[in-house]
């Protein structure tokens, strides 16, 4: 499956508008670095620390909506910056610490569709408590209404949060059955590219924690997720096209910096 024409303009204009948009409000940071420019150059530590800049607000200027308008073809629902839920049952907080602490002291190898299962038995169980689960990046629903929840990470995440990360992508599993304990759940991590390419991303970092084979999708396998075989290659080059057309005012911008 393709991308269709005005899939690939709505992403193409996303990514023209964040890149305007972020050029007429960025403002260098005032440091003086004397070392830096005098062997680099003052237009490419500028360079550096606008792409540094810029790294901070891909995910929801960027890939959030382009991953909404990608699922919104191919799937039933599709929408970004969701809150999953509000509430968690006592039973289910204490499911959720006990399979921390046994991944974390590595009596469990993780298993998501036996934590799901566990979470879900007691999901109804005790007192209701009031939450406030990190919010979902991205939710798909299917056609046959399975809920898909995505947080978007940086290409390398540091290793030492992937615990908290575990925590967010079970305790949005609490709530939403804390809703409907019948729903059809997959909580995902998600890495918009392989910095290692053509090497494979290094799983391994997030073996233990993450059951590697329904929480992590790397790349292609969460762009053509979305969007259907292919779409991860159509979508780098919406991005080729859109640098290739911006390079002037790119280029004019940095010149200042000479």
């Amino acid at each position: 499956m393709t991308l269709t024409q005005n899939q690939i303009l709505y992403i193409e204009n996303v990514i023209r508008t964040s890149l305007r948009d972020k050029f007429l409000n960025y403002k260098p940071e005032s440091i003086n670095m004397p070392f830096h420019y005098r062997l680099l150059g003052k237009d490419r530590m500028a360079l550096y620390s606008f792409i540094q800049s810029l790294n901070t607000t891909f995910g929801t200027s960027i890939f959030e909506p382009v991953a909404v308008a990608l699922a919104k073809l191919r799937f039933k629902d599709a929408k970004r910056s969701a809150i999953a839920g509000a509430q968690i049952s006592e039973e289910a907080h204490k499911v959720i610490q006990t399979i921390m602490n046994d991944l974390i002291t590595g009596r469990k190898e993780p298993n998501k569709a036996e934590e799901i299962e566990a979470i879900r038995e007691v999901s109804q169980k005790g007192k209701m408590n009031t939450v406030k689960p990190t919010k979902v990046d991205v939710t798909v629903i299917s056609r046959d209404d399975s809920i898909y929840l995505f947080d978007i990470k940086t290409a390398k995440p540091n290793i030492g949060n992937f615990k908290e990360f575990k925590r967010t992508l079970l305790e949005w599993v609490a709530v939403i059955f804390a809703q409907n304990p019948k729903a059809k759940i997959n909580t995902c991590i998600a890495i918009p590219y392989n910095p290692y390419e053509p090497k494979p991303y290094e799983r391994w970092t997030m073996k233990g924690l993450l059951d590697l084979n329904s929480e992590l999708k790397v790349a292609d396998e969460f762009w053509d997720f979305l969007g259907g075989d292919g779409s991860y290659n159509e979508l780098l080059n919406c991005f080729e096209r859109v640098g290739i057309e911006l390079r002037p005012m790119i280029d004019e911008y940095f010149s200042k910096f000479k």
